[in-house]
């Protein structure tokens, strides 16, 4: 199916109908480039929602009321072998003004025509990589045959390593289940969708909701024999990976004579209990999916989750195991760099906008220069992240460092052509006297001094020269120096005493004036060593704010997870699995540690001190003049 794309201002990336993003062939996934560059287009928040399932069981149906449209994803792509693969369709998100909609519609697994299903795990993987809200769909009840069609979740750890340091694949049985809590940061919500469910859901006698219909589904038996162990993982791996769950039932959408034609079917054609499920579906969808994030809260835009999509299924394709962490930092590699010329094009930008050439002093240039410093610091800090050495932001100060030293000449430059330019002006009548031989008479050098010295204060009242304003005089007065001591030797009114005395005020009006300019060049240069302490305080705390926001999300995280876990403690403690309460117990331990120390000072302090050591790499003498700022801000911590 193609389609064609209709972007937005405001980032979004709107496509008419989906696209082939994942295009399976057999044992080999592609990505396909068209898709995938519509969807790097996207430079909102993306809200990701995936549907998994086996094949003839009306997932594309459901991902197409969430489009808001009846056709769409095809219904009858799971067995159409030119529409393998996953397929994805960006959509404004209802109500989310600056979101975007992801909608991945995957190929259906399970079917035995295709012979080798191995990708079958793959396309699972890569959906709940993916996807901040994932979506299993089945047909029926759910019993042992639906969880043993769910072995997909058993092999997650076998097909996904969470840390690049984990040392292996993960592995299966309840070796694969030692330590969820990474899975937990990167999986999404786990929502299981029932289809033609025909059961009254009744439990002992009283009537219960669908959640509690999956979570009786979901308990463990006790025991350790084989099949209790056979019978226990799935149910285990759904609970411990997926913390946030939620369970949908849906009656029959129509007569069987009818399906065939569902694309075509209004809403008052179908069955009304199924609309209103659907309906309670979708609200529920758009209620609750969040922001596709990674692991610190960093929120995933089109364009991020584009790279995520190049990563994982050219990992695949290499024949490694996807590893979760690993993919987030060669994002963050590729981020950061772009981070940093955004930021820099962001400052040139402004200044080129604000700076008006020539300044009249140096200060005033820094002042505009801190203004759109501060700006392309605060853009940088919204893209960047896991800059943990602080090499990006080091990178982005001397970047900034030395196009404010490109302002600062190129002010240098204006100010020296105007300045140059009054001068000539000013100088011409001068120049035309001494061709003219005007001042080689007697009394010509007390004339000629005059005449300078009317030039050097008519030049002073001149407005606009800038910096170069002294420079400038100094060095148009010292080219007068030799032609005045031409005219005061040949001046015949002087006797040599007065010729002396001449020459010595002459020379020492000289030694004053290149003492000024002296003086003005050591206080522009103690004014840029300030300014350079002004950057890196700005630096810090732009850092520190950055640094303390994403502890706090990362605390948010871990509550999360944290309250999950009790929860999953006390059912395990209530169903009398004291094994597996107590591997809870020490995870539960674990991020109760995790979360004390990252309340304590010392932990900020230790994230933002790497920037002076950083800074010191790229910008010479920077060290000293950090250590300072850095003392400060461990006090105030």
């Amino acid at each position: 199916m193609a389609a064609a794309s209709s972007s937005s201002s405001s980032g979004g990336a709107w496509m008419p109908g989906p696209l082939c993003l994942v295009e399976n062939r057999g044992r080999r996934l592609s990505v396909c480039p068209e898709a995938l560059a519509l969807l790097a287009g996207v430079r909102q928040p993306v809200a990701v929602v995936a549907v998994v399932g086996l094949y003839r069981t009306g997932k594309s149906y459901l991902m197409n009321r969430l489009a808001g449209k009846r056709r769409g994803f095809s219904l009858g792509s799971t067995v159409q072998s030119q529409t393998k693969g996953i397929w994805i369709w960006c959509l404004p998100y209802p109500d989310r003004p600056g979101q975007t909609l992801v909608l991945l519609d995957t190929e259906g697994l399970g079917d035995v025509e295709k012979g080798d299903t191995q990708n079958d795990t793959w396309i699972f993987a890569l959906a709940v990589l993916l996807s901040s809200t994932l979506v299993y769909n089945s047909m029926g009840t759910i019993d042992q045959n639906a969880m043993d069609q769910l072995h997909y979740v058993t092999e997650l750890t076998e097909r996904i390593k969470a840390k690049a340091a984990s040392g292996g694949s993960g592995g299966s049985g309840e070796g694969g289940l030692e330590d969820t809590a990474e899975y937990v940061r990167f999986f999404p919500t786990f929502i299981w969708a029932l289809r033609d469910f025909t059961l009254q859901l009744e439990l002992n006698g009283r009537t219960i909701t669908e959640d509690e219909y999956l979570e009786n589904a979901l308990k463990l038996k006790k025991g350790d024999a084989p099949d209790v162990r056979l019978f226990n993982f799935p149910r285990e791996c759904i609970r411990f990976f997926f913390p946030i769950r939620k369970c949908f039932i849906f009656d029959r959408p129509t007569s069987g004579k009818n399906l065939h034609r569902l694309e075509e079917m209004t809403e008052s054609e179908l069955d009304p209990e199924f609309v209103e499920q659907a309906s309670q579906f979708c609200r529920y969808v758009y209620w609750t999916s969040k922001e596709k994030t990674i692991p610190g809260g960093h929120v995933v835009t089109g364009h991020l989750l584009a790279k995520l999509v190049e990563t994982y299924v050219e990992t695949i394709q290499s024949g490694k195991v996807p590893c979760m962490e690993s993919a987030v930092l060669a994002l963050a590699e590729i981020e950061n760099t772009a981070a940093v010329g955004e930021a820099a094009s962001c400052y040139v930008g402004l200044m080129e906008n604000k700076l008006k050439l020539p300044t009249e002093t140096v200060p005033e240039l820094l002042e505009i220069h801190a203004e759109c410093e501060k700006e392309a610091v605060r853009t940088f800090m919204a893209r960047a992240f896991k800059d943990d050495k602080r090499h990006f932001q080091a990178k982005l100060m001397k970047s900034l460092e030395d196009k404010k030293e490109e302002y600062c000449r190129k002010n240098e430059r204006e100010s020296s052509k105007r300045c140059q330019s009054v001068l000539a002006s000013l100088a011409g009548e001068l120049e035309e006297k001494v061709r003219m031989g005007t001042y080689s008479r007697p009394s010509g050098h007390k004339r000629f001094v005059e005449d300078l010295k009317k030039i050097e204060d008519r030049y002073r009242q001149e407005s606009k020269k800038g910096v170069m304003a002294e420079v400038a005089l100094q060095q148009f007065l010292k080219g007068k120096e030799s032609i005045g001591r031409t005219i005061l030797q040949s001046d015949e009114a002087l006797t040599e005493k007065e010729k002396e005395t001449a020459e010595a005020q002459a020379q020492l009006e000289a030694a004053w004036r290149e003492q000024e300019v002296q003086r003005q060049r050591q206080a522009e240069l103690e004014q840029k060593l300030q300014d350079q302490q002004r950057s890196y305080e700005m630096n810090m705390r732009q850092l520190e704010e950055k640094v303390a926001r994403e502890r706090d999300q990362l605390l948010e995280e871990q509550k999360m997870m944290l309250e999950s876990k009790l929860e999953e403690q006390q059912a395990m403690l209530k169903g009398g699995f004291e094994k597996e309460a107590g591997r809870l117990r020490e995870e539960i331990q674990h991020l109760q540690r995790e979360n004390e120390n990252m309340q304590k000072p010392s932990w900020i302090s230790s994230l933002v001190g790497g920037l002076a050591d950083a800074a010191s790499l790229f910008i010479p003498g920077f060290a000293g003049r950090a250590l300072g700022v850095v003392s400060n801000l461990f006090r105030r911590l």
